[in-house]
């Protein structure tokens, strides 16, 4: 990172299909020197999201094996570089202000043939860009500036046209469901991560399972304890065998006991699994679901921003425990249960408690770092890096190592 000459921000946006699961993210890049959350500068944004994804930061790092949505200016569009992207990566995003003359739909004629996939960014209907709907791929409309009143229409006028609509800015799940009934094909927005406790639901069992076996282990229960959680739920305990079996954990050795099933993985492998599989059993979304996206690379953001923060030698405990409030912090969500009532029985330490509850102490600070940076709100991130007292270039090493071990995951339980 440090050969760089300019630093900029990375953030990436999900997109989300009609099961809501993440095939995608739109990539966002700011430098550090501008403060304006919009570049005045399109051409040069755009540019350098290009340059720096294929060279500082590495596409396949950032994307983890995921779509990656990027902004196209005009000349951008009219050059060669959008070329230099994999066409079965990416989707190239044709700004709004780019004018549909016939020069820009010949171009586009031309990326199509070579295979790239094409969208039209905060579009509004218009006719005379019939043409253009035959050759784009998705056309992206912003359901605020629209208006949910008048989404019917925008649907009804795109229904003669081979175009997957993206509905963006989709907040809540009201207008997500309202958006899906419509019959949108993706979504961008934070829908599934805002807590609707109204909606409260009874953990069950194997839910509860899972946080019995991780108040265990951060207690740092018995062997014997573990064990039994174990053969009380036949379901994890299955799942747990077929954890030791994988082929990632290369073992020769069969396995005889739960008990030498638990020694074989050893207690921190298990607890990050235990932490992973609140959300990756949580319904058939599984590994895909987004919450356990979001979370696993909150986690492990704030574990490796710890580390360099204060030193691997003395950090492992501090570490595990910031890991530890990232994978968490989306427990509410994932229950539709008030944070309070679900740690209430996990007997965390007062940092992490604090941390979860009301974003205090240094944990605190790093969960609203990784939070703001969520949302490509930038302003508070460099606020955030200062209280937290990381620098830019370890945020965004952090990052990239953080997508790469979330990739990890995926490729590991396929």
């Amino acid at each position: 990172m440090a050969s760089s000459p300019e630093k900029f921000f990375l953030g990436r946006q999900p997109i989300l299909d009609r099961n809501q699961e993440i095939i995608g993210f739109e990539l966002l890049f700011r430098s550090a020197d501008i403060g304006h959350a919009v570049f005045d500068n399109y051409s040069q944004a755009c540019s350098d999201v290009i340059t720096h994804a294929l060279s500082s930061f590495g596409i396949d790092e950032v994307l983890g094996g995921k779509l990656g949505y990027i902004n196209i200016y005009l000349d951008l569009l009219l050059s060669d570089l959008p070329e230099l992207l994999p066409k079965d990566s990416v989707v190239l995003e044709l700004l709004e202000t780019i004018k549909l003359d016939a020069q820009v739909l010949e171009r586009c004629r031309e990326l199509k043939e070579m295979g790239y996939t094409l969208a039209l960014d905060d579009h509004v209907f218009d006719s005379s860009n019939n043409e253009f709907y035959f050759v784009a791929d998705i056309i992206k409309i912003d359901i605020l500036d629209t208006g949910m009143e008048a989404l019917p229409e925008v649907i009804r006028q795109f229904r003669n046209y081979p175009v997957k609509l993206l509905a963006e800015k989709v907040e809540t799940v009201e207008q997500f469901q309202i958006c899906y009934d419509l019959g949108f094909d993706l979504f961008q927005g934070y829908f599934f991560a805002r807590p609707v406790v109204l909606k409260k639901r009874k953990i069950d069992v194997s839910e509860f399972a899972l946080l019995k076996l991780l108040q265990q282990l951060s207690m740092k229960a018995s062997i014997e304890m573990i064990e039994m959680t174990f053969k009380e739920n036949p379901g994890l305990s299955y799942n747990l065998l077929k954890l030791v079996n994988s082929v990632s954990l290369g073992m020769r050795e069969k396995i005889k006991t739960l008990r030498h099933a638990i020694l074989l993985i050893g207690m921190n492998p298990l607890r990050r699994w235990t932490q992973l599989s609140l959300f990756a059993g949580h319904d058939t979304r599984g590994i895909n679901h987004p919450l356990l996206e979001m979370g696993a690379v909150r986690g492990r953001l704030m574990e490796i921003m710890f580390k360099q923060l204060v030193g691997r030698v003395f950090s492992d405990e501090q570490a595990e425990a910031a890991f530890m409030v990232g994978i968490l912090s989306l427990l509410d969500v994932l229950f539709d249960t008030p944070m309070e009532e679900i740690i209430a029985n996990l007997n965390l330490n007062d940092d992490v408690s604090s941390a979860l509850l009301n974003r205090g102490g240094r944990l605190g600070n790093m969960l609203m770092l990784t939070e703001k940076l969520e949302v490509t709100d930038f302003a508070a991130v460099t606020v955030l890096l200062g209280e937290c007292g990381v620098s830019l270039d370890q945020l965004l090493t952090a990052q990239l190592e953080a997508f790469n071990w979330r990739s990890s995951i995926i490729h590991q339980e396929e």
